[in-house]
């Protein structure tokens, strides 16, 4: 196996002057786009495995959510015309002269998605689905009739370790925000959450837009107090979590003007701007750990829907992550671990084309102290990802 190891000699992200990183939350058109369709994979595979034992060929990886039309109101107001969700790409739907109604199995799965995740949406009104699914290429299909499944495409990955403190202080801000116990206590806030982090030295501002509902705002006071309210809860939780950064300063609805009346608030009707006012697509959210981080190197992949078992998009995107992660704790003296993968198409996904690593030793330590606990750890974890590939077609690791 092709296994390079490699010294960096710069500065860690976490001690750079400036950092930027982004979050869109569940209720954020890309992030509900990458969701349904990684939902989408999931019960394709659970159904293929079901009915013949094995993933057949599929990449639900091609989606648009058109908003709709709505007009939100103080007191409560209405959708005019329903979001549209158009599914598209690749899945099997005959095998071995058995046909497999992918059509429902779509269907039951965003129902389910929907359900689970967004309070105020409900998909026989506010959603219609455009199915566009295909069957897939014979050359694409016949890779998962081989005794040795190949990749499916020609690809490279990228994953680092660990997430400094301001992709921490992005991910906590988001997760408190959409979490269930501030939901049952703020019920007026949506589930479209987007959180900025902009860290200059030891300072981080975060600009926040959290999507309110207008049927529980009763008018303009309301809204602005308990807009001020949710930024203290935000500012006191933040704060309450620091450790090398000095402080941190939110600013939520940042448009938001109260002379403008209704205009200059940000109210919607379901608890996301899909329903009237932002599209979404698979691959423009955040990365498969969660975060968009423009100071770290980055891959141009969509892991959302793309099959485990083949598709290096999805399977290499996850395991650089868990790969780099794994090194970091388990080496030790190290300060920033970076992993790339990249294959060649109809290879054994186990066997890259090129795996490497970038490794920031701690002062003191040397390569040669580090490179041989980090090569174990990138060959035993390629060994193991038909295992891992198992795992990702369970939904055990979240790709947004």
């Amino acid at each position: 196996m092709n296994v390079v190891i490699d010294a960096s000699y710069g500065r860690p992200v976490a001690c750079q002057r400036t950092e930027i990183v982004e979050r869109k939350g569940i209720g954020h058109p890309d992030t509900i786009c990458d969701a349904i369709h990684e939902r989408i994979s999931i019960a394709l595979c659970r159904a293929y495995r079901e009915r013949f034992g094995h993933i057949l060929h599929h990449n639900i990886d091609k989606g648009l959510l058109v908003a709709g039309t709505a007009e939100p109101r103080i007191g409560g107001g209405r959708i005019i015309e329903p979001m549209r969700l158009v599914i598209g790409d690749r899945a099997t739907t005959e095998f071995n002269g058995q046909a497999i109604d992918v059509a429902a199995i779509v269907d039951a799965a965003v129902n389910q998605w929907v359900g689970d995740h967004l309070r105020f949406v409900d998909p026989s009104r506010h959603l219609v689905v455009q199915n566009e699914l295909r069957p897939g290429s014979a050359q694409l299909d016949d890779i998962f009739h081989r005794a040795v499944i190949g990749a499916n495409d020609t690809s490279a990955a990228v994953g680092y370790a660990p997430l400094t403190e301001t992709e921490q202080m992005v991910m906590a801000a988001e997760t408190f925000l959409n979490s269930s116990e501030f939901k049952r206590r703020f019920p007026e806030t949506g589930e479209d959450v987007k959180v900025m982090g902009c860290r200059q030295d030891g300072v981080l501002t975060m600009t926040v837009a959290v999507a309110f509902v207008d049927g529980h705002v009763p008018d303009p006071k309301t809204y602005f107090a308990q807009k001020a309210q949710i930024r203290q809860e935000l500012v006191t939780h933040l704060t309450g979590r620091l450790k090398e950064l000095y402080s941190v300063q939110c600013e939520i609805n940042a448009l938001d003007d109260p002379t403008r009346g209704e205009a200059g608030m940000y109210l919607t009707v379901l608890g996301t701007s899909a329903e009237g006012a932002d599209c979404g697509q698979v691959g423009r959210g955040n990365g498969v750990n969660g975060l968009i981080s423009l100071n770290r190197p980055s891959g141009s992949e969509a892991a959302a829907g793309k099959n485990p078992v083949s598709h290096v998009g999805k399977v290499y995107s996850l395991l650089t992550h868990v790969t780099a992660q794994e090194i970091h704790a388990r080496v030790g003296g190290l300060q920033e671990v970076t992993v790339w993968f990249c294959s060649r198409i109809g290879r054994p996904l186990d066997q890259p084309l090129l795996a490497s690593a970038q490794l920031l030793p701690e002062a003191g330590i040397e390569l040669a102290d580090v490179a041989p606990g980090a090569a174990e750890i990138i060959e035993r974890r390629l060994a193991g990802i038909e295992a891992f590939s198992a795992e990702l077609a369970e939904g055990k690791f979240p790709v947004c």
